[in-house]
């Protein structure tokens, strides 16, 4: 009795769980959608030509940028290599895949579908400020060091 009870259990569970993704999938597919455009549209010359040259504005910058153009981290550090190549700051650059990969503004809809918008606005928020801070904490590291 007790295995049917369980089998049943897990059956309820899975239906809830597909009805879910199935209520989910719109927005899913949206995000998909958004990240592509924004990486057909922007392009590195695109981003280059933004940053100045004054640190804490290209930080800001890189962490806005980041946050918008979200994505995984292999491709941020390639990114981040090219900007780097392209003359832009280590501060922005830091910046940029701190927020790239913590960040998400593009996903911020799921998130908050699944997480609760309290909790989705609060940990994108907390995230952008700490991709500001550790970019001039490491930026600092790196000068006292060499």
């Amino acid at each position: 009795m007790k295995n049917r009870d369980r089998r049943e259990r897990v059956a309820v569970a899975f239906y809830k769980a597909l009805k879910n993704f199935g209520t989910a999938l719109p927005i899913l597919l949206g995000v998909v959608l958004l990240i592509g455009l924004f990486k057909t549209y922007i392009t590195i010359d695109m981003i280059t030509y933004v940053f100045t040259g004054e640190p804490f504005r290209d930080t800001l910058i890189g962490s806005i940028l980041g946050s918008i153009l979200t994505g995984n981290p292999i491709t941020s550090y390639i990114i981040g290599g090219e900007l780097l190549k392209d003359g832009v700051s280590l501060s922005a650059v830091t910046a940029f895949i701190v927020a790239w990969v913590t960040v998400g503004v593009t996903q911020l809809p799921a998130e908050a579908l699944f997480l609760g918008k309290k909790f989705a606005l609060t940990r994108n928020l907390l995230s952008f400020i700490f991709a500001i801070i550790v970019s001039i904490a490491t930026v600092l590291t790196l000068e006292v060091i060499t």
